[in-house]
């Protein structure tokens, strides 16, 4: 039998195990093969292109793929909405899309506080922007385009503030140390978490981890927010009910006391209050593929802390600070790693990334103070 007369679901199949040079060879052969890769429901494109976008390493090809007419429109959203912003800027030929697909590949690769930077544009001119953005500010300490730089603290009381910094001087270390001294936590260790990554941008959080004498001082929505409740990594719990077991703490210099993990804090780690769906918008990193459930391959550290917390009682204490910070040289072109480059993360961030936050928190505080 030969190749081209074998079934169309097999064609493309084997297809799309060749690397995009040949299958440009090979779309070209026969017209039975041509229809085959021109096929929009078959696609045989998206596993090489899949691969050049996870590697990093672009294949010549990719440079050029819009021109010909046998890969369809489709397989350019997936490259847009993650392709290197140098690659897209510089050595890309730009396919032509309907408006409704710039506008696609602009909410699966951006913050939606970046809409802001639309205006009255289209949104091809919006994602082009928008793209040129992101590989200025990460190549240049230029903030011109956004002299207050915003973030979100999630307090201990419920409630949580929206605040800004200088972009100039804007260093999300040493904010989070004024906090931790606001709230006498100074002598607890910080800890850096990245909750999810997206094309250009990761989103931190800076918290820290100590045992609580009273369940006062427990922030449990810093808990929600890293660990969404009902989603855990081996499919248990990972906190027991707590009138099944009495663990004794020490909180460092203070004196030893009894602290048992409150029924409502364990009802809240545990009951989910929303259905979740994988994020689509912005669309996360193969790293976090299935966020905002567990994404197994060692890129998903959201939990890690998880059988420290349940072994020696430890929780969640004072503010949780959530930032959002550009790539580094990793994944975007000539960036100095020592100095790292920020962007704002703001309310309508902050609900697309974690939406069961959203009936969770009691006051919803711009700038700072208790909202009075």
């Amino acid at each position: 039998m030969r190749f081209d007369n074998l079934p169309v679901d097999l064609i493309a199949e084997i297809l799309g195990n060749l690397d995009l040079e040949s299958l440009i060879s090979a779309s070209y052969v026969s017209r039975r093969l041509y229809s085959v890769a021109a096929d929009p429901s078959l696609n045989p494109w998206r596993r090489p292109i899949y691969d050049n976008l996870l590697t990093g390493n672009y294949e010549t090809a990719l440079k050029h793929l819009s021109v010909r007419h046998v890969v369809p429109r489709q397989n350019w959203i997936a490259i847009l909405s993650t392709a290197r912003p140098s690659f897209i800027i510089f050595q890309s030929t730009l396919p032509n899309l309907r408006s409704s697909e710039w506008e696609l590949c602009f909410r699966r690769r951006f913050l939606p506080s970046w809409h802001k930077f639309r205006k009255d544009a289209s949104w091809k001119e919006a994602f082009l922007k928008s793209i040129h953005r992101v590989w200025h500010r990460s190549t240049t300490s230029c903030s011109v385009d956004e002299a207050w730089t915003k973030y979100i603290v999630l307090n201990r009381n419920g409630s949580a503030n929206q605040l800004e910094g200088s972009s100039r001087s804007y260093n999300p270390f040493a904010i989070f140390n004024q906090l931790k001294t606001q709230s006498n936590l100074s002598h607890l260790d910080t800890r850096m978490r990245v909750v999810v990554d997206i094309a250009d941008v990761q989103i931190l959080a800076f918290g820290t981890l100590g045992k609580p004498r009273n369940h006062h001082a427990v922030n449990s929505n810093a808990h929600l927010f890293l660990n969404p409740p009902g989603v855990y990594v081996n499919n248990s719990a990972p906190f027991k009910d707590p009138s099944s077991t009495t663990r004794i703490n020490d909180h460092g210099v203070y004196p030893r006391s009894k602290f048992i993990t409150p029924t409502y804090l364990f009802t809240e780690y545990n009951s989910p209050s929303t259905t979740y769906s994988r994020m689509q918008e912005p669309q996360p990193s193969p790293c976090n593929r299935q966020y905002p459930f567990f994404t197994p391959g060692g890129g998903d550290l959201r939990w890690r802390d998880l059988d420290e917390m349940e072994e020696q009682g430890f929780h969640w204490m004072g503010s949780l600070m959530i930032v959002a910070q550009l790539k580094g040289s990793s994944h975007l072109d000539n960036v100095n790693e020592s100095r790292p480059h920020y962007v704002s993360f703001t309310w309508e961030d902050l609900w697309a990334i974690s939406p069961w936050l959203e009936g969770v928190i009691t006051k919803r505080i711009n700038g700072a103070g208790l909202g009075h």
